[in-house]
């Protein structure tokens, strides 16, 4: 590595890292790009780790005029090639803060971290109480702002509950800042979602929305594949180039593709080389975790192709409602493609009504980890109930255990996966029962290809697994059906349709085509009633 490079994770403060002589990926091409936008308010939407603070505190530290005098911290540059944009340096009076460590759990901690973060700004500047243009008014009011003050003078929230009253609190706190202000020039905010209708925005009518859709600023947040392989090179690790876009390409601003994320290839970089999921192993991801896990079972179903490197298609609305995400796919797609999980890779228009429909999948390698495992964990949070045991009885057809363990598992975990309340239609059941299997055989991924819902013979087939090495492993079919009280009699009888079904639509053709055995072939019947269920 280069000796003479100095890396540092997620620097947020622009001038404490050109001094040290850090690691930097210039970008402050983005200052001229967004002071000539004209726009009096502008949000920026980017994942976590894009460095969109850090680009804050450069602009901060270009315009304010606390930092008149600093045009060293840009020298070398590419916004200091242009003699007008010399001459703005250090010249406006700049307000900057942030509430990226505001975390809490409950509405009263949040207000009370908030009131933290605007006493500190006011501490920033307290020399201004010298000023002959405050009197003795002003004075007070300036003291009055504190980590004590009411409520009326400051004004993670989903996850905690609070969101609705939180929305209020930061609508008004916006409001006052960025639209009745009459001291504003202009404005800037970043975030990761754009959150509106019921928004802290929605009363923000001067605001110039960038998501991630948009073609404005796309190459100022992330890095380039260029600006990757340029680094890469330096220090001495050109020869990954390619496991290094294998493993962290994949993010798309507009039009601009093979943009990554910042903090997986400076973590790379410090670790000499390293392959890890950096980037998704810096949040808890306890948001995707929840609204996954409570989705219904064709969202799961959905997943479980993703992680199989497909694709799918839905609408979606980059003007996300937070209300909605535990009733809409449609807003939960829409957060996931906000927050970096999922890329566009397609987009097409359809109908009469010109609705655009988006073609989605995971973001690379990093974000497909995150979500085997996370759905690995949906089955083995529990200790008592031995999901392993599952599969290995399945491998050993053992079927006596395969029913234990099966209607072990349905007692202690259905009740977290009623479908029968929301479901929109009769075959919804059937789905969700779908679903919660390829949950727990996701782990055979690296011995079988693991297919659902596809044609064979006569008709489709629930789940297939076609074994990577025949003559070590079978192959498995598996058709699932949920009592049906009116004609079968008990669970026998649905079991017995359910492998008549397999017989009759001639399901095995697939694999003898392609030369399985019919020995090899193992065919089960799983069906259900409620909590109880029948393999066989």
């Amino acid at each position: 590595m280069d000796s003479s490079m100095i890396v540092s994770l997620g620097a947020q403060q622009f001038d404490r890292l050109r001094e040290r002589g850090g690691l930097y990926v210039d970008k402050t091409a983005f200052i001229q790009e967004w002071w000539e936008s004209g726009a009096d308010v502008t949000l920026i939407t980017r994942p976590r780790r894009f460095g969109k603070t850090l680009n804050m505190s450069m602009l901060e530290c270009f315009f304010s005029n606390q930092y008149a005098g600093r045009g060293d911290l840009f020298e070398g540059l590419e916004i200091w090639k242009n003699e007008k944009y010399r001459q703005l340096q250090g010249t406006y009076p700049v307000i900057f803060f942030s509430f990226a460590g505001v975390k809490a759990g409950n509405m009263k901690d949040m207000k009370a971290m908030v009131k933290i973060v605007i006493a500190n700004l006011y501490g920033r500047y307290r020399e201004i109480l010298k000023s002959d243009k405050f009197d003795e008014n002003d004075r007070e009011a300036f003291r009055a702002v504190n980590e004590k003050m009411e409520d009326v003078k400051a004004q993670t929230a989903w996850i905690g509950g609070y969101w609705e009253e939180a929305a209020g609190f930061f609508r008004s706190f916006f409001d006052n800042t960025f639209k009745t202000n009459p001291c504003l020039y202009h404005g800037i905010i970043t975030g990761i979602t754009r959150i509106s209708k019921e928004s802290i925005f929605s009363d923000l009518n001067n605001l110039n929305v960038i998501t991630t859709t948009s073609e404005e600023y796309a190459v100022s947040f992330g890095f380039t594949e260029e600006e990757v392989f340029g680094i890469l090179e330096r220090v001495g690790l050109g020869e990954e180039k390619e496991q290094v876009k294998h493993w962290y390409d994949g993010f798309i601003f507009g039009s601009h593709t093979d943009i990554y994320n910042p903090w997986s290839i400076t973590s790379f970089v410090k670790n000499n080389g390293k392959y890890s999921a950096y980037w998704v192993n810096t949040s808890s991801n306890g948001l995707l975790h929840s609204l996954v896990q409570t989705g219904k079972a064709e969202m799961k179903k959905t997943i479980e192709t993703l992680i199989r490197g497909g694709s799918f298609q839905t609408m979606l609305d980059e003007q996300i409602v937070f209300n909605q995400l535990g009733s809409s796919e449609t807003a939960l797609w829409s957060l996931l493609l906000a927050t970096g999980y999922l890329k566009v890779v397609a987009a097409e228009t359809v109908g009469e009504r010109k609705k655009e429909v988006f073609t989605l999948t995971l973001t690379n390698l990093e974000v497909s980890i995150l979500f085997e495992n996370m759905v690995n964990s949906w089955f083995r949070d529990n200790s008592r109930i031995p999901y392993n045991d599952f599969i290995k009885a399945m491998l050993l057809d053992d079927v006596d255990s395969m029913n234990e363990f099966m209607n072990d598992i349905a007692l202690a975990s259905f009740s977290n996966f009623d479908v029968s309340k929301s479901a929109s239609s009769k075959d919804a059941p059937e789905r969700f029962y779908h679903g919660f299997v390829l949950g727990l055989i996701v782990d055979l991924a690296d011995r079988f290809t693991i297919k659902s819902n596809r044609e064979s013979g006569f008709g489709r087939y629930d789940i297939m697994l076609k074994p990577h090495n025949q003559e070590k492993d079978c192959a498995y079919i598996i058709e699932f059906k949920v009592h049906k009280p009116r004609k079968e009699k008990d669970l026998e009888q649905t079991l017995a349709n359910a492998r008549l079904q397999i017989e009759e639509k001639q399901y095995e053709a697939e694999l003898t085509a392609e030369g399985i055995a019919p020995e090899r072939i193992r065919k089960y019947g799983i069906v259900f009633r409620g909590k109880e269920c029948l393999i066989g």
